[in-house]
């Protein structure tokens, strides 16, 4: 079975928020301190409703066959439409399990509003039967199939209240959990042009998510003690043999042995 660990990282829409909240003639930086300050009149904090996010980087872990793989799509220079485009056709070429963190309640529904924008072909990715009747009872939209995994709904137990943060999960069970930055700070960071730092720990955040599926599915019993232990050990390695500074520190902050 193929799998396909994904992760956005977002920056508010600053041309729609224009169009929508008539803030034409304002900088892009007070277009996003008015709508940080609306959203904390409405709801008492700053995160923006999901359409009134744009995305600017979608990281991906891909388990393969024999192979492992931890990038971001596209290149720095990449624009929204072209992200969403290779996150589609990966969708197609693979017909992965989809795993997230919140996958089901952030990353997919602003997937969802900022593909509106483009003539994007996600066909594979909406198919609930009507062309391929394996899809029926398993679908990337459903709650409650696999075939998109939502890690966090389903340990939650599809309760709300019950729900973690990824990096504190990430932690408890030994790995390196969040590295240099959060979602709260992708703006200020994309504003200074780093865009490969956020890129950078859209990846970091992946393999967090990666590791506790792993977690997962050795209690579901899909993976035995053996296989586990060479399922890390493989990622290790694929991380030790990079090049990319971000992912040997993500490497050597993995607690040996640990889970």
């Amino acid at each position: 079975m193929n799998v396909l660990v994904f992760d956005i990282e977002t920056i508010p829409d600053i041309e729609g928020c224009r169009r929508i909240y008539d803030l034409h003639g304002l900088s892009d930086d007070d277009v996003a301190r008015a709508v940080y300050q609306l959203r904390r009149q409405q709801s008492g904090g700053e995160f923006l409703r999901h359409h009134l996010h744009r995305i600017v980087a979608i990281s991906a872990v891909l388990r393969t066959g024999k192979q492992f793989k931890v990038w971001s799509l596209g290149d720095e220079e990449s624009e929204e439409r072209d992200l969403l485009q290779r996150f589609y056709s990966g969708i197609e070429r693979y017909t992965p399990r989809l795993v997230s963190w919140n996958g089901g309640g952030f990353d997919l529904p602003v997937i969802h509003y900022r593909s509106l924008l483009y003539p994007i072909d996600a066909a594979h990715y909406w198919e609930t039967g009507q062309n391929d009747t394996s899809f029926r009872y398993n679908n990337y939209l459903s709650r409650y199939h696999e075939r998109h995994t939502d890690l966090m709904d389903v340990l939650a137990g599809f309760q709300p209240r019950a729900s973690a943060a990824l990096d504190e999960i990430a932690a408890l069970c030994g790995f390196p959990g969040k590295m240099g930055m959060s979602g709260a700070k992708v703006w200020d960071a994309y504003q200074r042009g780093e865009i490969a730092a956020i890129r950078n720990y859209c990846e970091t955040d992946v393999l967090n998510t990666y590791l506790v599926y792993l977690n997962y599915e050795r209690n579901r019993g899909n993976l035995d003690a053996e296989r586990y232990r060479a399922e890390c050990a493989l990622v290790r390695d694929e991380l030790k043999a990079s090049a990319a500074p971000h992912l040997l520190e993500f490497e050597a902050a993995w607690v040996d042995g640990a889970a």
